[in-house]
């Protein structure tokens, strides 16, 4: 039968319902327990005779005449239900027969009982039906084959993969995990805008949007990072946010165009305390997540309770490119962008370069977890210096597994050097840097009235993609996907 066939058939079945008086969509339900709990206390309430009223979408019907099988799930399980016409009687043994289907929502009133064959089942006394479906379930979800199908029906798709839904409950444990985390180590949660007049904080091409009430050009955030920095020089010592940013680029496993991100600063703290706080809020948040702190990604072992390595930016890209950071020009990178057939065409300036070359050659090659320390400064404009070669910066990535997985820096505080930084990135964006960062002048006011120390981080829900082994579009409920 085709589907507007069908369709048809189960919205007559919706008007025969109301004729008869039977609202097909009540208000109200109720019921007693969830099915968890019902098959958590079985022994118990099968054996005291305790009524309940279960309800869920009905997964599986098998009709054996006097007598009608079905599975029904609610959010915390599965049971099976027995209905028999010698139990609630032929009206309404006919009534179920006749107007109720696989996909529908239900409420079934009995008692608790083993088959047989030693399968818990509530014996139905009463029923009611709670919403009627007016679309099938399909019988067999295709998008276990078709991944772009799964992402477009997504609420399809925890219907029939239950699997894919405990991602999203390990996702809820992650981000309070982290919570958690920072509110011990005495952070402040905070909430800064999401429309900026100047987006700052990262390198990426931001969306642009109009505010019709000040008539003014707005950019949705790529990153929190200046406005907390705002709020150090106000003089809040430990903040931190957990929220959306908005970055107009590619989409890949590992990147999305709004996505939540966590950035935290802590005043009076430098990048190597800020690693030993960062380890323990990985470990942490890996083992409230996991349960364990050893996984799989992309065929890799990933162990995080063995001692974490150290990569030096300069000697792992000597390594794996065979070019000296100290030595090389920007025309020495062109070249062997071309000799290894690496596309720059949308990367300009040296900084651009060693990033585009040490993410295609040098980062897939670093698979133990592990701090990745000390890059050029030509990456970085946010970061300070090192004083013991200021053509670096005290920054430092978490990798593992071949990626990224977040960064951290000591934050850049003098503001006569960051307006010559914005100044340098203004340059880029002139000629035709999409990514580069803006001159954000009152930012540079806030410095002015003085800024202390800081240590900052952050890190996105790729983290948690990556502990889940999954591109990070299948670790969102509904990611944007292309028209058809």
């Amino acid at each position: 039968m085709a589907l507007d066939e069908i369709r048809n058939t189960k919205i007559k079945k919706v008007e025969e319902l109301r004729k008869s008086g039977i609202d097909p969509y009540p208000a109200t339900s109720s019921r007693t327990n969830l099915i968890a709990e019902a098959i958590n206390n079985f022994d118990s309430w099968s054996a005291s005779q305790k009524e309940l009223v279960l309800a869920g979408r009905i997964m599986a019907l098998r009709n054996m005449g006097a007598m009608i099988f079905l599975d029904i799930n609610d959010d915390g399980g599965k049971i099976q239900a027995l209905i028999k016409e010698d139990s609630i009687g032929k009206e309404a043994f006919d009534k179920f027969n006749n107007f109720v289907d696989i996909g529908d929502f239900i409420e079934v009133g009995g008692l608790l009982f083993k088959t047989k064959r030693e399968e818990k089942t509530i014996e139905v006394k009463s029923f009611k039906i709670l919403a009627k479906a007016l679309l099938p379930l399909p019988e067999k979800w295709e998008g276990l084959k078709d991944v772009e199908e799964r992402l477009r029906k997504r609420y399809l798709d925890f219907i029939m993969n239950p699997e894919e839904r405990e991602i999203f409950v390990k996702k809820s444990k992650f981000w309070q995990a982290t919570r958690e985390f920072l509110l011990k180590e005495g952070g402040l949660e905070v909430e800064t805008p999401v429309l900026e007049r100047i987006p700052g904080g990262a390198d990426a091409e931001p969306f642009k949007t109009h505010m019709n009430a000040l008539n003014i050009d707005l950019y949705l955030r790529i990153a929190p990072e200046l406005n907390l920095k705002r709020l150090i020089v106000a003089g809040y010592d430990k903040v931190f946010e957990i929220g959306r940013v908005f970055r107009n680029e590619g989409l890949d496993k590992e990147h999305l165009q709004d996505y939540t991100q966590m950035e935290m600063y802590w005043a009076y703290t430098e990048y190597n305390e800020l690693m030993k706080i960062m380890k323990r809020l990985f470990k942490t948040v890996i083992k409230k997540t996991l349960g364990a702190l050893e996984h799989e990604y992309q065929g890799h072992k990933i162990n995080w309770d063995a001692p974490w390595k150290k990569y030096d930016y300069y000697k792992v890209f000597k390594q794996y490119t065979g070019l000296e950071l100290k030595k090389v020009s920007e025309e020495n990178l062109k070249e062997y962008t071309i000799s290894q057939g690496i596309d720059t065409s949308k990367h300009i300036g040296k900084g651009r370069l060693i990033d585009v070359i040490f993410k295609k050659k040098v980062r897939p090659n670093l698979i133990e977890p592990g701090f990745l320390v000390l890059p050029p400064i030509d990456i970085e404009p946010l970061a300070k210096r090192w004083p013991k070669d200021p053509s670096r910066v005290e920054r430092f990535q978490i990798v593992a597994g071949g990626t990224e997985l977040g960064k951290g820096f000591s934050e850049l505080n003098d503001p006569l050097d960051q307006r010559q930084r914005f100044e340098e990135q203004e340059k880029l964006g002139e000629a035709g840097d999409k990514e580069a960062q803006r001159m954000d002048k009152d930012f540079i006011e806030a410095m002015e009235y003085g800024m202390p120390p800081i240590a900052g981080w952050g890190s996105s829900e790729r983290f948690f993609a990556f502990l889940v082994n999954k591109p990070v579009r299948e670790t969102v409920f509904f990611p944007l996907m292309k028209s058809r």
